[in-house]
């Protein structure tokens, strides 16, 4: 019977990333529909915490983008990749790294992905080599960001003090040596510009010819007059996340009585109250103080995004974790035993749900409880956390298909047979070095 409800989800889950957007979330309805009315299965709590961290931090950042603060942030971040073009495949990647660190959002990407492209075949670097690891640094970003849903869900889901400061710890040293392997191993993926017969083709075409020796110019950016301000109020924003997280007794505490959502039987305040509190009050400063208004945050781009992450981690996950208990037993004793002695093949496990549910926050909220069930320590659940990155496994991905859209020179592409895309060397590499150096990071710390 467990077969068959496996190939309930995994259908479901397929149909809903083929269908993207919400898709994904109504088809995790749709499964939850056939498990409790065909196979009578106990509904579990739906992810409430994990759907209101979105809501904040989502929320915030719409604030940020809405008060200028994400177009400052990428001004920065073009000047740094434009001044050393010719070390664009180590840079572009750091820089990308960087910024969505910060930011707490991978989409920012989009706006760097013309600028790596137009420096690198300006200089005739093959723009394959730093668009594929860049699009990787951008979702290695949020396994590390105190502001990223993915990296709050995972703290909070861990439910032990300092869990913040631990996955930072760990995930971004671990992140960007992973990155550096990457880095390194598309330096010499593919033919040189000049070798290509794809480009060497367009070449023939004068007007392409002309676009392509034509100058690099630096994209004139209007920053807002709030912009430094609201990203200073997103940076103390962070910094009173990673505290509250880290240091517990910094945080109020409430008297002892009968345990709720927002509060521990021991009056101490739970990540997820931490992080709404915080974010969503630095969002309201950032309005009073920039003088950014309510109508501008609900039009920002990332705030529209925000529903569909919502429905998808909704549907998937609550679907995914009602099969997870109800087969607990099973998968305990088909698992334990391989868990236990090869506690890396859990990682594994980690990587092929990421690849079907396009969400680090939803497959940490998926699998994360599944580990921890089959007793696998807190440091190595953190270190296994990069693995919820691949997504970008099967090349459909927005910000997948907009590297290959904006390389003019076709050389960021989707192979013959699919999985031979230009990003699963950079991915598969870094996700491979982080979660090694990871676990090699958890021994170091003691």
């Amino acid at each position: 019977m467990i077969w068959l409800q496996l190939a309930v989800l995994v259908i479901m889950i397929l149909i809903g990333s083929r269908l993207k957007g919400i898709a994904l979330g109504l088809m995790g309805i749709l499964g939850m529909f056939i498990f409790v009315q065909v196979f009578r299965m106990r509904p579990t709590a739906p992810p409430g915490d994990v759907m209101l961290i979105i809501i904040s931090i989502v929320t915030t950042a719409a604030a940020l983008q809405a008060a200028g603060g994400l177009d400052y942030l990428v001004y920065l971040a073009e000047k740094i990749i434009r001044k050393q073009p010719k070390g664009i495949i180590f840079i572009a990647p750091f820089t990308v790294y960087a910024l969505c660190l910060f930011a707490g959002t991978a989409h920012i990407v989009y706006s760097l992905l013309p600028v790596i492209s137009e420096v690198s075949t300006n200089t005739r670097i093959r723009p394959e080599r730093p668009l594929s690891i860049s699009v990787i640094a951008s979702q290695f970003a949020m396994t590390g960001s105190p502001m990223s849903a993915a990296t709050a869900a995972m703290a909070a889901l861990l439910m032990v003090p300092g869990a913040s400061l631990m996955i930072m710890k760990v995930c971004i040293p671990a992140c960007i040596i992973g990155l550096l392997a990457g880095a390194l191993s598309v330096y010499k993926m593919g033919k040189e510009l000049k070798d290509d017969p794809v480009f060497q083709e367009k070449m023939k075409d004068p007007e392409f010819e002309k676009a392509m020796t034509a100058a690099a110019a630096e994209t004139k950016r209007v920053i807002k007059p709030g912009a430094k301000t609201a990203v200073l109020i997103f940076a103390i924003a962070i910094a009173m996340v990673v505290l509250g997280g880290s240091f517990p007794h910094l945080v109020p505490n409430m008297a002892e009585g009968v345990p709720n959502f927002s509060v521990n039987a021991d009056g101490t305040l739970k990540m997820v109250t931490i992080i709404e509190i915080v974010t969503l009050s630095a969002a309201a400063l950032i309005m009073l103080i920039t003088k950014t208004s309510a109508a501008d945050i609900v039009k920002a781009s990332l705030f529209n995004s925000m529903a569909s992450a919502v429905i998808s981690v909704f549907g998937v996950v609550w679907m995914s974790s009602t099969f997870m208990a109800h087969n607990e037993e099973v998968i305990k004793q088909a698992m334990g035993g391989l868990t236990a002695n090869y506690p890396w093949t859990f990682a594994i496990a980690v990587f092929l749900m990421g690849t079907l549910m396009f969400s680090q926050s939803a497959t940490a909220k998926a699998m994360m409880p599944l580990g921890m069930t089959l007793g696998l320590p807190v440091p190595v659940l953190i270190a296994m956390f990069p693995a919820t990155n691949s997504y970008f496994f099967l090349p459909g991905y927005p910000t997948l298909v907009a590297a290959i859209n904006i390389d003019r020179t076709g050389s960021t592409k989707i192979g013959k047979y699919v999985l031979n895309h230009s990003f699963m060397r950079a991915g598969l590499v870094t996700t491979t070095v982080s979660i090694v150096v990871g676990l090699l990071l958890n021994r170091l710390y003691g």
